[in-house]
């Protein structure tokens, strides 16, 4: 049986149905749900022409929504003449299986997992990023082989397609799916190692992050912040690859920011997984920026994804600021205060108006002073390159000029200073 042709392809200005099944009553964030989904088909170029809600006791085990149900959906497609269901939640390698058997070849099948994939593959541009999505991809796709991924050998060089006795073409599939995914994470290892050569040029300088929910306006932040343009645009997982900075605050003030990759409800695991390299730089930074849009009715489930996030990476403890963006774009002053009492030291900030973005450097500069020390150091005017060094690495707080040495009050990071006092003594 060959493939289907529209098996593996992206929904592009095509018709789309969503389902969305719930266990229990209904809730008000079950629409925020469905809703964000069809921004992810949108995303993708597709058009929702229906979205199709069932509550139910409980999950059926082989169809999911039940087979009543999906006869309904699948006249209703064919009907619209309709391409694509796409179902809100993660449905079980088996359960795919049955209702694509259900729907024939006539109406294509995608979970929201599927969904976010497809962005993923449709937004990567670096060579890391691009091997990342395509080991989340074969991970997602290795049980849930069927005959309708049959020839995989197309996509992957035909090695290893010859079958031994008895071998199936599904069991071929899978072994070649194996093999590539072996491959790709010694492709990943390889880019990781690089990427820890490149950190150690960065040791000495303050790290800061950007984290935050998918479109709350990370790239814009940093865009603001470097006076350098970054891609932005308003639509999810607009920035997949991270893009690092060094930002000068002042003389003696600069730190490298980093934008990574946004997050999003319930992100898969092998999603994560596999960006752990990349998601590598929260975790070697000094500072992370939780970034919420408060704009967004459900800006506290933005904060308890990111938070989520970051416990996967066991990096939850790590010094963090809350800046809500897009304060612009809401008239609520009480929602403000009570956000202030909630999270002290929240920073409230419109990118986008540059509104506050002087308050959000001049916080990361008190961090990165926060751990600084006070030395007086007398230097002979002999020692002209020690002299510039001070000037240099060091915040100058007094200068007195005697009559063979200058006697300096400085601020600065206790490795700098006291590599400063031992150049003195020698």
């Amino acid at each position: 049986m060959q493939s289907h042709p529209d098996q593996n392809k992206n929904i592009i200005e095509d018709d789309v149905i969503i389902i969305a099944l719930f266990i229990g009553s209904p809730l008000i964030e079950d629409e925020y749900q469905i809703n964000e989904l069809e921004r992810l088909v949108n995303t993708l170029g597709g058009k929702v022409i229906d979205k199709i809600v069932q509550y139910r006791k409980k999950i059926d085990s082989k169809f999911y929504i039940g087979k009543g149900k999906l006869k309904n959906i699948y006249d209703y497609a064919i009907e619209q003449k309709c391409k694509y269901v796409v179902i809100n939640n993660d449905i079980s390698p088996s359960q795919i299986k049955n209702i694509q058997s259900f729907f024939k070849d006539k109406v294509m099948i995608k979970d929201r997992t599927g969904i976010i994939l497809d962005i993923f593959t449709k937004h990567a541009k670096t060579k890391e990023s691009k091997t990342q999505i395509k080991l989340a991809e074969l991970e997602y796709l290795l049980p849930r082989l069927t005959r309708q991924w049959t020839h995989l050998e197309r996509q992957m060089g035909g090695v290893g397609t010859r079958g031994g006795p008895g071998e199936t073409q599904v069991e071929i599939d899978r072994r070649l799916v194996r093999s590539q995914i072996l491959k790709l994470k010694k492709e990943l290892l390889k880019i990781s190692n690089n990427r820890i050569v490149q950190k150690k040029n960065r040791d000495n300088i303050f790290k800061v992050s950007l984290v935050g929910y998918t479109n709350a306006g990370k790239s814009t932040i940093m865009k603001v912040v470097s006076n350098k343009n970054t891609y932005v645009k308003d639509e999810l997982f607009a920035t997949l690859d991270t893009s690092t900075r060094r930002i000068n605050i002042d003389k003696n003030n600069a730190f490298i920011l980093s934008d990574t990759v946004g997050f999003i409800r319930n992100l898969p695991d092998n999603l994560i997984a596999s960006f752990k390299s990349t998601l590598g730089e929260l975790s070697d930074s000094d500072l992370l920026l939780k970034v919420i849009d408060i704009s967004s009715v459900e800006f506290q489930m933005h904060l308890e994804s990111i938070d989520t996030v970051l416990n996967h990476l066991n990096i939850s403890n790590k010094k963090h600021l809350i800046v809500f963006n897009k304060i612009d774009k809401i008239d609520d002053d009480q929602l403000i205060d009570r956000l202030k009492k909630l999270y002290p030291g929240s920073l409230f900030v419109s990118a986008y108006a540059n509104i506050n973005i002087e308050y959000l450097s001049q916080s990361i500069k008190e961090e990165i002073n926060k751990n600084n020390i006070q030395k007086t150091i007398c230097v002979p005017y002999k020692e002209g390159k020690i002299i510039n060094q001070i000037y240099n690495e060091c915040q100058i707080l007094k200068k007195d000029e005697k009559e063979t040495f200058i006697q300096f009050k400085v601020s600065g990071k206790i490795d700098s200073i006291y590599k400063i006092l031992e150049q003195i003594k020698k």
